[in-house]
């Protein structure tokens, strides 16, 4: 059992919700509340969903129960890779010295985004992003057939995901687009170039984000927010995003 002094402590905590939070009606909403108009695309975390193979299995559940042994709350514990579901690389993920998620300005995720289609089966290559016209600073989110095809085999892990080949990161790096979106758990393949596309788009300073759910989003341009888990010094750490058409 807690020591009084935790008692009393969430006592006056649940006090405070109560005064300071109102309540919702039914269940989460699929969309975000600030706006009927912001979609949220972001992977629900739960326990045992898909992860990349090899990484931590994602583990969350209850370490205290509200009525148990006199517990007056519920106390989630979450044990997982900072790279599950919809998250952020930062540059340290895979640059040497490079900075952490807590490093992140602000105005990487925030703001206008392009989305774009890319109607490839393996990897995004140069000629995908002939007649794009990236710009310096661009947002830029690629929906693929993973948004449907890979998310839909969880919780088994697709390994044949659309990726980007190196050499369409290199292009990205050149044209000094600031952050790049994909729609599965990583922007570099299962067995194709993985470490080099990272190597080469976290090196010229791109932002990551990966695992984002696309299903009801059109090609074309968004309003953004996506905001990481402020962590001292990770590589990575996961997120939630919004988007809302322009």
């Amino acid at each position: 059992m807690r020591s009084n002094w935790f008692l009393s402590g969430c006592s006056h905590i649940f006090a405070f919700l109560r005064k300071e939070i109102r309540p919702r009606v039914g269940s989460v909403p699929e969309r975000a509340e600030m706006s009927s108009e912001w979609i949220d695309v972001t992977i629900t975390l739960e326990n045992g969903m898909v992860h990349w193979e090899g990484d931590p299995e994602v583990k969350i559940f209850r370490h205290f129960e509200l009525g148990v042994n006199d517990i007056p709350c519920n106390l989630t514990k979450i044990e997982m890779s900072a790279h599950t579901a919809t998250h952020m690389d930062a540059m340290c993920h895979f640059v040497k010295d490079g900075i952490g998620m807590d490093e992140m300005p602000l105005e990487a995720t925030i703001g206008t985004c392009r989305v774009i289609a890319m109607d490839v089966e393996d990897q995004i290559m140069p000629a995908d992003l002939e007649g794009l016209h990236l710009q310096r600073g661009e947002r830029i989110i690629f929906k693929t057939r993973n948004t449907t095809a890979s998310w839909e085999m969880a919780p088994t892990f697709d390994k044949n995901f659309v990726s980007i080949s190196e050499a369409a990161g290199q292009i990205l790096a050149d044209a000094g687009v600031m952050t790049v979106g994909v729609d599965y758990l990583s922007i570099g393949g299962w067995d194709k170039d993985g470490v080099e596309v990272h190597q080469v788009m976290l090196g010229a300073g791109i932002w990551v984000i990966e695992g984002l759910w696309l299903k009801d989003i059109e090609p074309g341009n968004y309003e953004m927010i996506c905001l990481p888990l402020k962590i001292k010094g990770a590589d990575g750490a996961p997120c939630r995003a919004l988007l809302r058409p322009l």
